[in-house]
């Protein structure tokens, strides 16, 4: 099983994209959204401590994957990372995947092979995913 955390500038981003994957999840991926700031008030942003307690909170996962949305996100998801302990840190992957797409290609990935290497390269192969064509 690998873990998911989804970091967003908006709660509610977060949440609909952790809603989307997990309609792709067969149980082999637990996925979590820290959006926002710490407070549950709606604010835009994001929390490097919301983000550390998210991790914090699936521990026991062997492999977590961080995705995030733009700029401060990368920067607080980085911070999060340095607070944790040294035993936690060493499970967390930071993967530079559009948000979207990278988590639902994990996702999906996770559930056909257990291979860390393998989900973080389909996650990472998610940057050249075309939309349209011409």
């Amino acid at each position: 099983m690998i873990g998911i955390v989804i970091v967003s500038h908006s709660q509610k981003v977060a949440d609909g994209i952790k809603e989307i994957a997990e309609e792709m999840n067969h149980g082999k991926v637990e996925i979590k959204a820290a959006g926002g700031v710490d407070e549950d008030d709606g604010r835009i942003g994001t929390s490097a401590f919301k983000i550390k307690e998210v991790i914090e909170g699936i521990h026991y996962i062997e492999n977590i994957l961080l995705f995030v949305d733009m700029g401060s996100a990368a920067m607080n998801a980085e911070m999060a990372v340095e607070m944790l302990d040294e035993e936690i840190k060493q499970k967390v992957w930071l993967v530079d995947a559009p948000l979207v797409e990278g988590v639902i290609a994990a996702t999906i990935q996770a559930s056909i092979t257990d291979s860390i290497e393998d989900i973080l390269a389909t996650a990472m192969e998610s940057r050249d995913f075309q939309k349209f064509s011409g």
